[in-house]
C-alpha cells in the first residue's frame, strides 16, 4: 500500500452533518448532489462540480452504536449557492494529509486507517484531525471489486523529526 503526504487545497463544498447509520451515506450525497443543481443552479449560478464526493468520520463504529456515528458528507464545487435545509455551505483550509488509495469493498478500507496511522508515526507525522475517505468511482456504475476510495488523515510534521 502506498502512502503519500499531499496538499489538498482551500476549497468550498456543500456538506450535511449527520448522526446515524453509514447506510444513509448515499442518500445523502444524493441530497447534497439535488441541491446543487435544483432549480438551475447548476447553469444560471455557474456551479461546477470539483472533485467526488466524500465523508470525514468524526467516531469509529468500534467505538459508538450505530445510531451514534458521527460524520460528515460533502461535494467540493466552485461558484455561489445559499444554504438550505440541512445542506450547508463552508470553505475548508489548505491542509497537509498522508493519503492512499483503496481498491475494493468500502468494508476493506479499515485496514488503511491503521497503516496511515503506523506510516505517521514511524515517519515522525502527527495525525491533527478525523479521517477522510473520498469516494473516487461511483458505486453505481462500479463493481464492487474496482471501488476506488482514497482515505486520508490530517497531519502535521513533528518538528523533532
Amino acid at each position: 500500500m502506498e502512502i503519500i503526504e499531499k496538499k489538498l487545497e482551500k476549497r468550498q463544498i456543500a456538506y450535511i452533518t449527520y448522526k446515524g447509520s453509514y447506510q444513509e451515506i448515499t442518500g445523502l450525497i444524493g441530497e447534497i448532489v439535488g441541491f446543487l443543481i435544483a432549480k438551475g443552479i447548476l447553469t444560471t449560478k455557474g456551479v461546477q462540480w470539483m472533485g467526488p464526493p466524500f465523508c470525514v468520520y468524526f467516531n469509529s463504529p468500534h467505538e459508538v452504536p450505530v445510531e451514534d456515528l458521527m460524520y460528515e458528507v460533502g461535494m467540493p464545487f466552485a461558484g455561489e449557492a445559499e444554504e438550505k435545509g440541512r445542506v450547508k455551505i463552508k470553505i475548508t483550509p489548505e491542509q497537509l494529509v498522508l493519503s492512499t488509495v483503496r481498491k475494493g469493498s468500502y468494508s476493506e478500507c479499515a485496514v488503511a486507517y491503521g497503516e496511515i496511522a503506523k506510516y505517521a508515526y514511524q515517519n515522525g507525522y502527527e495525525i491533527v484531525g478525523p479521517p477522510m475517505e473520498t469516494y473516487i468511482s461511483d458505486p453505481h456504475e462500479t463493481p464492487e471489486n474496482e471501488l476506488l476510495t482514497e482515505i486520508s488523515f490530517p497531519v502535521k510534521r513533528n518538528m523533532s523529526s
